[in-house]
């Protein structure tokens, strides 16, 4: 699913407009009409509604929602931002025919003093701003939304909650609380981003039939990974192949201490269909690794306790995964040097690998064209810096990207995939459980397996970052997600791989 810029929005609906054709106010009712559906089967028996509307297209969708509740027997206050101007045309309207309603209670805020108490059991909609807001609100908006904030009801805000800008940061916004967003068409980037939790609530994406043919043309930056993704991505394995079709994965992991990282990240390698997997451990993985991973092969370090050095033909290896459990002591640190300088294919670089970079930055300028980087927020600063906010951090994330001709997977709960060529997929599975010891160990596991059976970089993120989220889903329905694990994860491939053949 595509995600769509403020000025992305507004074009789409110009398009629909003029391509349908359909006039401007004739989509607004359709856009109220779906909104009001939503809010009847949600809230049946609320004993009254509260609509606070400015006198943008925001507002219009909120008069037009009130008419709709007040034609379906619901008592419904409507409260107005009066700032002077009239409005635009489709707020007339839509306020013209309120005004035909004999039920119809407007009330008009020109100050804090017109502010109304608010019913308890009240459900309030949000109408005020929408996708057009460009400042932080102020004065008496400000302290509107602050009214609405503190009242205990639910808010249900239309298309985004007022205060939040759609495609850059909100910090230190006054912004509406809202319990439920009904959004149009497509998700926004808004929703995606922690930061912005406590004002979103569930996000529910209504279908108002904006004209597909704009969607369909339209370049743009960012996607939000979805089931037609994956399924264009997966291959289906054929009857007559075996294990030498799949590659042969290498795992460079672990050190005293540290080897069950080793162990989530092989057996994951190997749930995720790679033909054969060989695991370079110290000495002290070696029963260990025997014991709990008999699919795999083994390769031990001249030392004990961490590793060294690889002593083995790299070129034959269709995948390198390097960094669970690793350690970054000083010999291992030499160790990834040596392998950028002689495996020139790309690798999948996590955890100490990504810390051992952080600390000698001149190896990012080694790392083989097509690789995958997937720090956790804290890694990505040690290697990139701080920013200021979630959103530069994703332009950060792509400017990084395009300069080391890698892909970095920026881990979160919508982890985020930045391509060399600009391009940003924010991934859809995954839950909170996920915040576990290993969780990212798995990952690396997933996505060496999946670059060794020959996807492509940006494949294997994308399809690799969807698996291990949809397979923490289902752990998580299983377990919880309090109790879940990271080896719950990996029991789930199976299942997870199930849903999308």
């Amino acid at each position: 699913m595509k995600i769509l810029s403020a000025e992305e929005i507004r074009q789409w609906d110009q398009f629909t407009i003029q391509q349908e054709p359909i006039a401007s106010i004739d989509l607004m009712e359709r856009a109220a009409l779906s909104c009001t559906d939503w809010l009847l089967g949600k809230y049946k028996g609320a004993s009254s509604f509260g609509i606070f509307c400015g006198k943008g297209n925001n507002g219009g969708d909120g008069l037009a929602i009130a008419r709709l509740l007040l034609e379906a027997g619901y008592s419904v206050s409507i409260h107005i931002l009066e700032f002077g101007h009239k409005g635009t045309d489709d707020f007339q309207t839509n306020l013209y025919r309120l005004h035909q309603l004999p039920a119809a209670s407007i009330h008009f805020i020109q100050s804090e003093q017109n502010f109304h108490p608010i019913p308890k059991g009240q459900v309030i909609i949000d109408a005020l701003y929408g996708s057009g807001l460009n400042r932080n609100p102020e004065g008496v908006t400000a302290q509107l939304i602050h009214h609405m904030n503190c009242s205990g009801a639910e808010i249900v805000a239309i298309d985004i909650s007022s205060g939040l800008f759609v495609d850059r940061s909100s910090k230190g916004n006054t912004i509406i609380e809202a319990t439920h967003t009904l959004s149009f068409q497509c998700y926004k980037a808004a929703f995606l981003f922690a930061e912005n939790e406590e004002y979103t609530g569930d996000i529910h994406i209504l279908d108002i039939g904006l004209h597909p043919g704009f969607y369909n043309q339209l370049q743009n930056r960012f996607e939000l990974v979805d089931d037609t993704i994956i399924h264009s991505i997966h291959k289906p394995r054929k009857r007559f192949s075996h294990k030498g079709n799949f590659g042969h994965a290498l795992l460079v992991a672990g050190s005293y201490g540290k080897m069950g990282a080793t162990v989530l990240s092989a057996k994951a390698c190997l749930r995720s269909g790679a033909g054969l997997l060989t695991c370079h451990v110290p000495k002290c993985g070696y029963d260990i690794l025997q014991t709990s991973i008999p699919e795999a092969m083994l390769l031990t370090d001249f030392n004990s306790s961490f590793t060294t050095k690889v002593e083995d033909d790299l070129t034959k290896y269709d995948a390198i995964g390097i960094g669970p459990g690793l350690g970054t002591g000083t010999e291992t640190k030499m160790l990834l040097r040596e392998l950028f300088d002689i495996y020139r294919h790309p690798v999948v670089l996590d955890a100490d690998a990504l810390n051992i970079m952080a600390s000698q930055k001149d190896l990012l300028a080694l790392i083989p064209a097509g690789s995958l980087l997937t720090p956790h927020p804290k890694e990505f600063e040690r290697l990139f810096g701080e920013t200021s906010n979630e959103f530069d951090r994703i332009l950060l994330c792509l400017q990084k990207a395009k300069e080391l001709n890698c892909i970095i997977v920026l881990k979160g709960h919508h982890s985020f995939i930045a391509t060399p060529d600009g391009k940003g997929f924010f991934n859809a599975t995954g839950n909170a459980g996920m915040a576990t010891a290993g969780s990212g160990d798995v990952l690396t596991g997933i996505l060496t397996g999946l670059m060794a059976q020959g996807y492509s970089s940006t494949e294997t993120a994308i399809l690799g970052v969807y698996l291990h989220g949809k397979a923490g889903d289902l752990a998580a329905k299983e377990h919880s997600m309090e109790a879940m694990i990271a080896g719950d994860i990996i029991t789930q491939l199976g299942a997870t791989f199930k849903t999308i053949v």
